[in-house]
């Protein structure tokens, strides 16, 4: 009889059958099955519902399927606690048929998932002599025989699982930070350009970072690697800051730009003299003054409080008449007489819902004096919607630019409010 052996002295294969037998064929992967199957010997110290959780957590993290998760979780049904004692074997033989009522599937479906849990090292196929699956269990319930899914595996990998869980769930939360950083630097980076735009600072590099976050925040939640995602947020943090510190650039030079002399003596000399402007305004009349309610209350009475300039001339404007000029201003005060400080403050909160931005604010401070710059907010307050051209914040920069200009007459302006205001005989209307 001729010897397997080849002139080269390597073994040979064995002859395939003449015809197929029609039993399941074995793959690399399903021997792994086995070998893992084999090295469980029964736990006390986890339930079956433990084990099944335990898989269940790693699963998105092993990419598998939802087919296979439940698949499995469906085979749980049929085994019991002991089942996994040591000495035991957690084998369970629900019928083809059952199976693929059950989960939905036709025969060749079932029989490709079948494979695939092998495959996947989840399960065993036990096969039993007519290639049939079926069970006995002793009166007090342990597995005598069975032939079906061998369980084994997932009770063997549970330690796997569960440090699989734990390291998919860290990175999970790390993604979702690097995710909330991202937006954080992409939602700041785009404030900064629209504040640019608003204030029309031009000389930066504004189209190079725009396209240079826009690099970075491509493709970001579909990169293969947490470094690789960290280095995108890094790069779009980074633009963020440069973005950020070139616009307090331009705004400080801006502001020093614009900025009058500082008045050393603001209170002025304990003893100085009052000396009256002899610049009023040209209709005396038209003047605002503070209402009889107010002047009881304030020590020493409208005349006490510091009067307001336009263009050299007295701007007779008290804290409570511009409150009457602009209503809105109310609700963000704590008293109906307020001080300019008190007044002042309440502008900087009606500004942001008029859509008047913080820097444009800042500007017009800095421009017109913070409150000269308040009346003038008060004045857009009290124009109707229909009024502006674009948008409040546009009507804003337009007086804040006139301003700097020297061409702002918040005198005038008020005049021609409050002779709006009067009846047809001229008398001044009632408050």
């Amino acid at each position: 009889m001729a010897s397997p052996i080849g002139v080269e002295g390597a073994q040979r294969p064995p002859a395939l059958p003449s015809r197929p037998s029609g039993l399941r064929r074995i793959t690399p992967p399903m021997l792994a099955a086995h070998t893992t199957a084999e090295q469980f010997d029964g736990t006390e110290a986890t339930s079956p519902g433990q084990i099944l959780a335990a898989f269940k957590a790693a699963a998105p993290y092993l990419g598998l399927r939802p087919t296979i998760v439940h698949a499995v979780d469906w085979l749980f049904q049929f085994t019991r606690p002991q089942d996994w004692q040591p000495g035991a074997r957690p084998i369970v033989w629900p019928s083809a048929a059952l199976q693929r009522e059950a989960l939905g599937l036709g025969p060749s479906q079932a029989k490709s998932l079948n494979r695939a849990l092998a495959e996947l090292r989840l399960v065993v196929m036990r096969d039993s002599p007519n290639g049939k699956r079926y069970g006995r269990r002793d009166p007090r319930g342990r597995i005598v025989e069975a032939y079906g899914f061998d369980l084994s595996p997932l009770g063997e990998r549970q330690a796997e699982f569960q440090a699989i869980a734990e390291v998919g769930r860290a990175e999970r939360a790390e993604q979702q930070a690097l995710r909330r950083r991202a937006t954080i630097a992409r939602n700041g980076l785009r404030q900064i350009m629209e504040t640019a735009a608003e204030a029309a600072i031009g000389g930066l590099d504004w189209q190079t970072w725009q396209a240079e976050a826009a690099r970075a925040s491509r493709g970001l939640a579909r990169l293969p690697s947490l470094a690789l995602m960290a280095e995108a947020v890094a790069t779009l943090e980074h633009v963020q800051k440069v973005a950020r510190e070139g616009l307090e650039t331009a705004l400080a030079q801006r502001q020093a730009k614009h900025a009058g002399p500082v008045d050393t003596d603001p209170k002025g000399p304990e003893n100085r003299p009052h000396i009256t402007p002899t610049s009023q305004l040209k209709n005396p009349s038209g003047t605002v003054m503070a209402s009889d309610e107010c002047k009881s209350g304030l020590a020493g009475g409208v005349e006490d409080r510091p009067i307001r300039r336009d263009r050299g001339t007295v701007l007779r404007v008290t804290p409570e008449d511009v409150v009457k000029l602009a209503p809105k201003l109310r609700a963000y005060l704590h008293r109906p007489c307020p001080t300019w400080p008190e007044l002042v403050d309440a502008a900087d909160w009606l500004r942001h819902d008029l859509g008047i931005s913080k820097p444009l604010w800042g500007e017009a401070c800095i421009t017109m004096g913070r409150e000269q710059a308040a009346i003038a907010l008060a004045i857009v307050a009290a124009k109707p919607p229909e009024h502006f051209r674009t948008s409040p914040g546009g009507y804003y920069r337009g007086m804040v630019t006139k301003a700097r200009a020297g061409e702002l007459n918040l005198a005038r302006t008020i005049w021609g409010m409050r002779s709006t205001a009067r009846p047809a005989d001229g008398r001044p209307a009632r408050q």
